[in-house]
């Protein structure tokens, strides 16, 4: 078997998956069975071809044989690989952790027929985006993973839910339209979708028509990812969704826009000239987001708009363009999908045993609830970037490539940095106080509920995940450094997907300190 029929793989066993899991539709035991044999399965394939690729180098697979400028070309690098791992494992353990929840879902006459193929269609999505070598299939990809994320946002049918969805609906399908638009400019400019084709071409465009189609990409992008100001739809709508579906929302979906974020600045437009943009909404995000989170009474809007702040720091990395900033960005996306997903599946655990999110309304759960209590504990220190957790090394990596670009917006924005990881410390220690130190009232002290061993496991092993991003941080900085070195440098992955010769005719490469070095 050719490695390369590897990277179909995790695109059409989700896809197989969908479609099983649907025809057994009255068999729900079934179905979570399945759906978990097909998230490991994607989980294996994704540990074999990140072995691969640091072995080997990039796997490129050519659908049907076609021509890269023709086909559709699937490509796997360093940095594709790390977020196939990480999203794979993280839709596999909110997957076992919603097994649990299905008895409080049905009290809401939740549709679970269509939960487990509407999950692994966004798994799909996901996996497509990630693994996309042409801007149209990575359209696709993002469009089958919102079609999915419509559907879950909405399952039980509830006013607020439907509301909610409204806005995520309407926010989606415009930055979809600003996509789709963009890509139609890109092939009218150079003729080709092809990324690998695109990173040539484009060099080889006047300014002006290469700021334009970088800005119209970059607008569609950001809006998926929530970077300010583009984000105010996000704490509206995940809120209200139910705890293992706002999971993977705030885990996966933004990160997939930030992963685009990524390969737009570096395959296509390196060292643009639009970096103290991306660095001025990397401060914005920072700054205005914590401010959100800090003024919240409910623990999934803090949640939220910490999440918008923590974007932030992933796109100041990308903005530096220098490849200590890339390389501690790479480590930072895959320890925020970690961390932002268990602090969600925390947030279902406090409102299971609780009966509410309103931090205002709960109390005493350290107390009643010690279990809970250690499991919301550590991710959340994780997340305030307390030593020595991962978060503490993703954001000191950022602030060590802050020093070395060394210029006036760097030192503004570590500055920002720094006072957005006090003040997320500040939004996390009000959490604490109000719902696990505060007294408790009456009827969360009646309020009698066994927490399901499922759920609580599930967020135990994703707290283990992110202890091993901690515990083996040397190792994964390193990998993550490589592929930051692989994605500046463009030739590895033009090579690949065009030949030799095509990579000989890129105009532009990144040396390690951000300078755009011209070739011919």
């Amino acid at each position: 078997m050719n490695i390369e029929l590897l990277l179909a793989l995790p695109v059409m066993l989700p896809l197989g998956g969908a479609a099983i899991t649907l025809l057994m539709r009255h068999h729900a035991r079934v179905q979570l069975g399945l759906s978990i044999l097909t998230l490991v399965a994607i989980l294996t394939v994704a540990l074999v071809m990140g072995y691969h690729v640091t072995q080997e180098g990039v796997l490129v697979l050519q659908i049907g044989n076609w021509t890269p400028q023709l086909g559709i070309v699937l490509v796997a690098d360093r940095l594709t690989a790390l977020m196939l791992v990480v999203s794979s494992f993280v839709t596999l353990a909110v997957l076992v952790y919603s097994s649990a929840q299905e008895v409080n879902e049905r009290a809401g006459r939740t549709p679970l027929a269509i939960y487990y193929p509407t999950y692994l269609a966004l798994v799909a999505g996901v996996s497509m985006a990630f693994l996309a070598g042409d801007l149209f299939n990575l359209y696709v990809g993002f469009e089958v993973l919102l079609a999915a994320s419509y559907v879950l946002l909405t399952l039980g049918g509830s006013a607020s839910r439907i509301r909610a969805a409204t806005t995520y609906v309407i926010v989606s399908l415009l930055s979809s339209i600003i996509f789709l638009a963009a890509i139609a400019a890109v092939y009218a400019a150079t003729g080709t979708v092809n990324l690998a084709e695109l990173a040539v071409r484009l060099d080889g465009l006047d300014s002006g028509t290469r700021m334009m189609l970088e800005l119209m990409l970059l607008v569609a992008f950001a809006i998926k990812a929530a970077i300010f100001p583009l984000s105010a739809w996000l704490p509206d709508s995940y809120p209200t969704a139910p705890a293992p579906v706002t999971a993977v929302f705030a885990g996966l979906l933004t990160k997939v826009g930030i992963y685009a974020i990524l390969r737009l600045e570096t395959l296509l437009f390196p060292a643009s000239q639009i970096q103290n943009l991306l660095l001025a909404a990397a401060a914005l995000s920072l700054f205005i987001g914590i401010l959100g989170a800090v003024a919240q009474t409910d623990l999934k809007r803090v949640l939220s708009f910490t999440l918008v702040s923590h974007m932030g720091y992933m796109l100041f990395g990308i903005g530096m363009s220098t490849q200590l900033g890339m390389g501690a960005t790479i480590y930072y996306v895959a320890h925020h999908i970690t961390v932002q997903s268990t602090l969600f599946l925390g947030a279902g655990l406090i409102e299971t045993r609780g009966g509410t999110t309103n931090l205002i309304k709960l109390g005493g759960l350290a107390k009643l609830a010690p279990v809970i209590a250690v499991l919301f504990f550590i991710p959340a220190m994780n997340l305030a970037g307390i030593p020595p957790f991962s978060g503490f090394i993703g954001k000191v990596g950022l602030i060590e490539a802050g020093i070395e670009y060394d210029r006036a917006s760097g030192w503004i924005l570590i500055a920002i940095s720094v006072i957005t990881s006090l003040l997320t410390l500040y939004a996390i220690a009000k959490i604490w106080n109000r719902a696990f130190w505060q007294e408790p009232s009456e009827e969360i002290i009646r309020r009698e509920v066994a927490m399901p061993r499922v759920m609580t496991g599930a967020t135990a092993a994703m707290i283990a995940f992110s202890l091993l991003l901690t515990v083996l941080a040397g190792p994964i900085m390193t990998y993550a450094n490589e592929a930051a070195a692989s994605v500046l440098e463009r030739t590895p992955y033009v090579s690949s997907v065009l030949g030799d010769d095509a990579a000989d005719d890129l105009v532009y490469r990144i040396d390690p300190g951000g300078e755009r070095l011209e070739d011919r």
